[in-house]
C-alpha cells in the first residue's frame, strides 16, 4: 500500500534540497533554459535585488558553505581570528562552485567582506564585481542622494552588461514583484508567530533559503503554496516558551542548531535570518523614481540590524523590542556567529535594553560548520525551562 505524502512535506524536501545544493543546478537549469542569460550574486545582509531583476537577471544569495564544506583553500586568504564565511565563500569560488555566476555584489556589513569584495576582484577577474555602499546620513537630500548614486552605478553597470540601459518602467516592474514577494513573506511570519507548531522555524528558513536560488515569481508562490498546504496538517501544540534569535544576520547557522533550538522546547516567533527578504517594512512605490523611492525605504523603512549605522545610541533595542512584542515572545536568544564584530559590539547593548523591559534572555555563538549541537540544545532547553518557571510564578 503507497502512501502519498503531505503537500508541505513535499514542499519542504524540495526547498531543503536547494539548500543542500552547493553546484546552484538551480541557477545552472534557468540559465541554460534561455542562451544569454546571467546570474548575479550577493552576499548577505542586503542589497537591492531589484536592479539586478530589472535587468532581466537571477539574483543569486550566497551565504558560503555551511557545515557540506571542507574550507581549504579559503583558509590559505583569511586569519583564523574571524568569521567563516569569507573563507568558505572562497572556496565555494575557488573549487569552481560559482562558476555559474557572471557578477558577485558584496554589501557593506563590516571590514571583513569589504576585504572579500578586494579579493573576489584579484581572483576572478573575468568576473563582474562591487561593493555596496551604504549611507550613514538618514537626510534624504545627504544620504539618500548618496544611495541613489551608488544604485545608479550597479544600474549602469548591469545595463551595460546586457547591452541596454536599464528604464525606469523596469525598475517599477521589478519593484512590484518584489514588493508581492516582502508580503507574503511579511504572511509567513505571521501565520508562524500565530502557530509556531504550524510552521516550524526549521521549514521557514528553508523556504528562505529556496528564496536564495529561485526567481523571485517562483519564490512568492512557492511560499504561498506552503501556507496553504500547512493548514491542511494538524500538528501537535506543545508549551514551548516563545522566544525570538538575533544575531544571525550575516553568517548563517547550521540548519542543525536551528532545530535544536526547537527541540529543546522553543517556538522561534521571530528572527534575524536571510533579512535581504523582507530588509524593507512596506511596500515601495512604483509610481514615481525608483531610485528615490528604493532609497528612502532604506533610508525610513527598513530593518535594524548591527550592521546598519544607527543615528544615536538610544535607537538601539528598539527594533528588537518591537520583535518581542509583535510576536508575543517570552524571551530572547542571543546567536551570533564566532567573531561576528557587528553582532558581538552590539550585544551588550541589547541586553541592556532587554533587562530594563524585565525580559529573560540567553547568549551562545556558533560556526556556520558547528557539529556539537547538543550543548546548544541544553542551554536552550535549560532557558526555555526557566522562562516556563518564572512565568509560573
Amino acid at each position: 500500500m503507497s502512501t502519498t505524502l503531505p503537500e508541505v512535506t513535499r514542499i519542504v524536501q524540495r526547498c531543503e534540497a536547494l539548500f543542500e545544493d552547493l553546484h546552484f543546478e538551480a541557477v545552472k537549469e534557468w540559465k541554460a533554459a534561455v542562451p544569454g542569460r546571467k546570474a548575479i550574486g550577493y552576499m548577505p545582509v542586503y542589497v537591492p535585488r531589484e536592479l539586478i531583476h530589472a535587468a532581466g537577471y537571477l539574483p543569486v544569495g550566497i551565504l558560503g558553505g555551511g557545515d557540506q564544506i571542507e574550507v581549504i583553500q579559503g583558509d590559505a586568504y583569511y586569519q583564523s581570528y574571524i568569521c567563516r564565511i569569507p573563507r568558505s565563500t572562497i572556496e565555494l569560488g575557488l573549487t569552481g562552485r560559482l562558476d555559474c555566476l557572471d557578477g558577485m555584489l558584496f554589501p557593506s556589513i563590516c571590514d571583513v567582506i569589504r576585504n572579500l569584495s578586494g579579493m573576489w576582484q584579484i581572483l576572478f577577474k573575468d568576473k563582474y564585481v562591487r561593493y555596496v555602499d551604504v549611507p550613514q546620513n538618514y537626510q534624504d537630500n545627504v544620504g539618500g542622494v548618496f544611495y541613489q548614486q551608488e544604485m545608479q552605478h550597479i544600474r549602469d553597470d548591469l545595463g551595460r552588461m546586457r547591452g541596454s540601459p536599464v528604464t525606469d518602467a523596469e525598475l517599477n516592474a521589478s519593484i512590484a514583484v518584489y514588493n508581492e514577494n516582502r508580503q507574503v513573506i511579511r504572511d509567513l511570519y505571521a501565520y508562524r508567530a500565530a502557530k509556531p507548531w504550524q510552521a516550524p522555524t526549521s521549514e521557514v528558513y528553508l523556504l528562505l533559503r529556496a528564496g536564495m536560488v529561485l526567481p523571485v515569481e517562483q519564490h512568492t508562490q512557492l511560499v504561498r503554496d506552503y501556507l496553504a498546504a500547512a493548514e491542511l496538517v494538524t500538528r501537535p501544540k506543545r508549551d514551548n516558551a516563545r522566544v525570538v534569535i538575533n544575531g544571525s544576520f550575516c553568517e548563517q547557522p547550521p540548519l542543525a542548531l536551528i532545530k535544536s533550538i526547537e527541540m529543546a522546547g522553543c517556538y522561534v516567533v521571530d528572527d534575524d535570518f536571510l533579512l535581504v527578504t523582507r530588509w524593507l517594512l512596506d511596500e515601495v512605490p512604483t509610481n514615481g523614481n525608483p531610485l528615490e523611492e528604493l532609497s528612502k525605504a532604506f533610508l525610513h523603512r527598513s530593518a535594524s540590524t548591527a550592521a546598519k549605522y544607527d543615528a544615536t545610541r538610544e535607537e538601539k533595542g528598539v527594533f528588537l523590542m518591537k520583535q518581542v512584542k509583535t510576536g508575543g515572545a517570552e524571551g530572547v536568544i542571543f546567536a551570533a556567529p564566532s567573531f561576528c564584530d557587528p553582532a558581538l559590539l552590539e550585544r551588550p547593548m541589547l541586553q541592556d535594553v532587554l533587562s530594563q523591559h524585565g525580559i529573560p534572555h540567553t547568549a551562545f555563538k556558533y560556526a556556520e560548520n558547528t557539529g556539537q549541537m547538543a550543548p546548544v540544545r541544553e542551554q536552550a532547553g535549560t532557558f526555555a525551562d526557566s522562562i516556563k518557571l518564572w512565568n509560573a510564578a
